[in-house]
């Protein structure tokens, strides 16, 4: 963090006045440190100001950092201000989810659909951030079982795809996210980080497709599980993340989701939506990766 910080202050020492400068920004939140009230963000570029970066800001009303929903993992929008001697951030605002579904007609089905159908059992509902996840065994692409339990002491990063999927903003987005992820911590793949793409079409994507499908990713089989495995298992873990899907025609019809597992076992974040750069998913990775050694 120490480069992030020395930007700040030579950005706050440049300014030719006294006055406050205030920036309208907006970032992928990473951390709530409430013990020193200040929330860590990975920012989303400030046209004129600064390119985006991993930035720690005080938070002078501590209240703020008690508004529900704040956690890592959610965008939020907020004034950025910089005066001569301190930087820090204001008018925090939890930026409102907007589904990505083609047809918002269709994103209410799917939430009637799922409420119709899915009756679940007592405590298998969405976990919040912070409990344990609940173990779980699938199948990957090379045939081999993977018990999530398996990989305690490493942290984990866990979204939902299917191999069909035509749109470049869904299944492909968050594929190319794992593919960024494996680039960027190659040297911590499979040792510290392991990354499973649960499938939502297990009927098709079994182990051989899903070996194709992981070929065109080259996705290192040490630390890249894509996971198929009975209907009702897929289901369950998909509710623990709050994650919905339901078959339309040939396709599905699914809600966004990439969650991050810490060493511990605990949810550590849970994304919604696709709103977020790799960079931004990449440094929240990174910050689960620092705090749970």
């Amino acid at each position: 963090m120490k480069r992030e910080f020395s930007i700040v202050v030579m950005l706050c020492l440049s300014f030719p006045s006294w006055a406050a400068q205030k920036y309208a920004a907006s970032g992928l939140v990473l951390n709530v440190d409430r013990s020193h009230q200040a929330i860590v963000i990975s920012c989303d570029a400030i046209p004129g100001f600064m390119e985006a970066m991993t930035m720690s800001y005080p938070v002078r009303d501590a209240k703020i950092l008690d508004l529900a929903g704040l956690q890592p993992g959610v965008k939020i929008d907020f004034t950025a201000v910089a005066d001569k001697d301190h930087s820090y951030a204001e008018n925090i605002r939890i930026r409102p989810f907007v589904s990505l579904e083609p047809d918002p007609i269709q994103a209410r089905r799917l939430k009637i659909v799922e409420n119709i159908l899915s009756k679940p059992s007592p405590g298998d509902g969405a976990l919040p951030v912070g409990q344990p996840v609940p173990d779980f065994t699938l199948t990957d692409q090379q045939h081999q079982q993977i018990t999530l339990s398996k990989l305690s002491g490493k942290v984990v990063a866990v979204t939902f795809i299917y191999t069909r999927c035509p749109f470049p903003d869904y299944c492909y987005r968050l594929s190319n996210n794992f593919g960024r992820l494996q680039k960027r911590f190659r040297q911590q793949m499979g040792r510290d980080l392991v990354l499973l793409s649960v499938v939502i079409d297990p009927a098709h994507d079994q182990p051989e497709a899903l070996a194709e499908y992981a070929h065109n990713w080259k996705a290192d089989i040490a630390g890249w599980h894509f996971l198929t495995g009975p209907m009702p298992e897929i289901q369950q873990v998909c509710r623990r993340f709050d994650m919905d899907f339901y078959p339309d025609e040939a396709l599905y019809v699914h809600s966004f989701h990439t969650a991050l597992i810490d060493r511990q076992g605990r949810l550590a974040a849970n994304l919604e939506g696709n709103d977020f750069t790799s960079a931004q998913l990449g440094d929240l990775v990174q910050t689960v990766l620092d705090r749970s050694k």
